[in-house]
């Protein structure tokens, strides 16, 4: 049997679910209202990848540890791939404009990237690599 496309769900607790919605929303992400109440939200990142944005009750439901403080431990970092090395500059200035936290950019010449944390200490890596710069 040879590899299916499938879906990935990356699932993340948050404190106040409209204001991580705000936040996602000025950064350009849409949602899906089937998969949104009063506990969680389904962030479209792309085809077949979304963040559950889920409160932090809810999210305790399907775990049996503690949630991790992501403003004082890193427990996952969410990379995402950019069109460009602009793209990766303005997502930053709009993630900055709407309140989170962002990290200088990476240059690495053939890659450049830029982190930042989301409203919950969250982070969130923007990369952009140029494949032509790429050696194979």
């Amino acid at each position: 049997m040879g590899y299916q496309s499938k879906q990935i769900f990356v699932n993340l607790p948050v404190k106040d679910l409209n204001r991580s919605i705000d936040f996602f929303s000025r950064l350009g992400f849409d949602f899906n209202p089937q998969f949104t109440d009063e506990n969680a939200t389904c962030m479209i990142i792309g085809e077949n990848i979304y963040a559950m944005l889920l409160i932090e009750p809810f999210f305790k439901g399907f775990i049996k540890t503690e949630i991790a403080d992501a403003t004082k431990s890193t427990e996952v970092l969410v990379g995402l791939s950019a069109a460009s090395r602009e793209e990766v500059d303005e997502l930053i200035r709009k993630v900055q404009a709407a309140g989170g936290k962002a990290y200088d950019p990476v240059d690495h010449g053939f890659m450049y990237s830029c982190s930042f944390q989301d409203l919950d200490g969250h982070i969130w890596e923007l990369i952009y690599m140029d494949e032509s710069a790429v050696q194979g």
